[in-house]
């Protein structure tokens, strides 16, 4: 099993990360042996993770969601696919009523 994660570090902002062992990934984190962003940021907690079959489907989306604004990937953390449905890049937040 895989699994795609968000973290929300110290200062606020948010980490996306994918790992083949969600626990093992999360103590490196808050040991300072994860990735350098999450290193200079700690402690972090962890916002989102979804499970997937495999580890390329989890890493596919880590670059996928890397892409989102801050507030795309707080919606989506919080409500799944349905909370970003027309939400494009451009944009920068929820779908406004005649756009």
């Amino acid at each position: 099993m895989a699994f795609v994660y968000m973290l929300r570090c110290a200062d606020g902002t948010l980490y996306i990360g994918s790992t083949l062992d969600l626990e093992r990934r999360l103590a490196q984190h808050q040991a300072g042996e994860g990735a350098e962003y999450t290193r200079r940021r700690r402690p972090v907690t962890l916002l989102w993770s979804e499970q997937m079959d495999r580890i390329d489907d989890a890493f596919a989306w880590e670059k996928r969601m890397q892409g989102w604004s801050h507030a795309k990937r707080l919606a989506y953390a919080e409500g799944g696919l349905n909370a970003i449905k027309g939400w494009s890049a451009r944009h920068h937040g929820p779908p406004t009523p005649g756009r």
